[in-house]
């Protein structure tokens, strides 16, 4: 250990600034490997500056979109390093910089927004009134995480307030109002645990400073991760075979059906089947202005067709849930039916049908094809 230590090692002894520091990134000799030269394969590096860099914009030229490549490329995992002692620039961290593990070559340390990038996303979704889907689609980042940002932005920014408000005061301030969230509020917090404490700021930076990050560049559309994975359906874990005949053209509208008569396409159940849409308008030659006002008029569609389903719900639940107020809780009664369950008891409409019942696919003895047609 020791001979490592005065060896390889001895260059963790004084880290670089704003690196990862990864054992991945230097060479048994303890030499950084970007800044000995060593260059990888060209198709490895052109799938990680597409990685880096943002979406294909169509109305662009391709000459533009390089140079916006380039751009991202400069500036995720913090941008071009400089070596301690030398006033050299070294190039920015690739993927052989990115990896914590040597001899685990499959696991790649993933990128984490910036502060900046953060912020952006917070001022569109609060300040400028978009939604999630919108902001998630502009920004490159799954709509899951934006709203985790959004929530965890309003609390620090409350908290920021009333740290500054409380250093003078022994009430909480009435005009520090934010939108209310469900899992943290500010009527849980007691005075001692805000008064005169600031937020761990150089804590945060310096942590971020140690991993590679997605910078936000207002001159190139980011992408920080890809927004459109198709989630698991449950009706799709099951093994199925299915008999088709060669002539038939067998599409994934007719693959979704055999799983579930209401399951939808793969095109029509990721988080945004609106870029397929747009896609299909750029090959056909759609100019930009047409694309815009069709994308308006098919959000209207969405968002009037939404609340209609919302309403709709809403007047069904009034109408079959019977509520009785007590003290201090609600309490809903709704009438049920054994028979609900249907004949085999698996009838989605039963009573503890939510909390799963095992498919039987996998079991020996079961028929795996179909025994009918129709």
């Amino acid at each position: 250990m020791f001979r490592w230590l005065e060896g390889p090692g001895a260059a963790f002894r004084n880290p670089l600034p704003n690196s990862t520091n990864y054992l991945g990134a230097y060479g048994a000799n303890g030499e950084l490997l970007r800044a000995a030269g060593r260059s990888q394969a060209p198709e490895i590096r052109k799938n990680e500056d597409a990685d880096a860099g943002g979406v294909v914009d169509p109305d662009k030229e391709p000459s533009a979109q390089t140079s916006e490549v380039q751009s991202a490329d400069q500036s995720v995992a913090g941008g071009a390093e400089k070596k301690p002692g030398s006033t050299s620039e070294l190039p920015p961290a690739r993927g052989e910089d990115l990896r914590p593990f040597p001899l685990n070559r499959q696991f790649v340390s993933q990128k984490v927004l910036s502060e900046e990038f953060r912020e952006e996303i917070w001022r569109r979704v609060t300040k400028d009134g978009k939604n999630v889907k919108v902001v998630s689609a502009e920004m490159g980042v799954e709509m899951n995480r934006v709203g985790a940002v959004v929530r965890l932005k309003t609390i620090e920014k409350e908290w920021t307030k009333m740290s500054y408000a409380l250093q003078t005061s022994d009430t909480f301030p009435p005009h520090l109002t934010t939108p209310p969230l469900p899992s943290l509020s500010t009527s849980k917090l007691t005075h001692n645990s805000i008064k005169g404490k600031p937020l761990a700021t150089p804590y945060a930076r310096a942590t971020l400073a140690m991993l590679p990050q997605t910078i936000y560049n207002p001159k190139f559309k980011p992408r920080h991760e890809p927004i459109n994975d198709l989630p698991t359906h449950a009706a799709t874990v099951q093994q199925i075979f299915h008999p088709t005949s060669e002539s038939r053209a067998f599409t994934r509208a007719d693959a979704a059906k055999v799983f579930d008569r209401t399951l939808l396409p793969a095109d029509e159940r990721i988080p945004h089947p609106e870029l397929v849409v747009l896609e299909k308008e750029v090959i056909s030659g759609l100019t930009k202005a047409e694309r815009n006002e069709r994308m308006i008029e098919r959000a209207r569609v969405e968002a009037e067709a939404k609340e209609k389903k919302e309403r709709r719900r809403k007047e069904r639940e009034e109408r079959e849930i019977r509520v009785v107020e007590g003290r201090r809780w609600e309490f809903r009664f709704r009438d049920v039916s054994v028979e609900d369950a249907g004949k085999d008891g698996r009838g989605e409409r039963g009573v503890g049908w939510r909390y799963g019942i095992p498919h039987e696919d996998r079991k020996k003895g079961q028929v795996r094809i179909p025994t009918r047609v129709g």
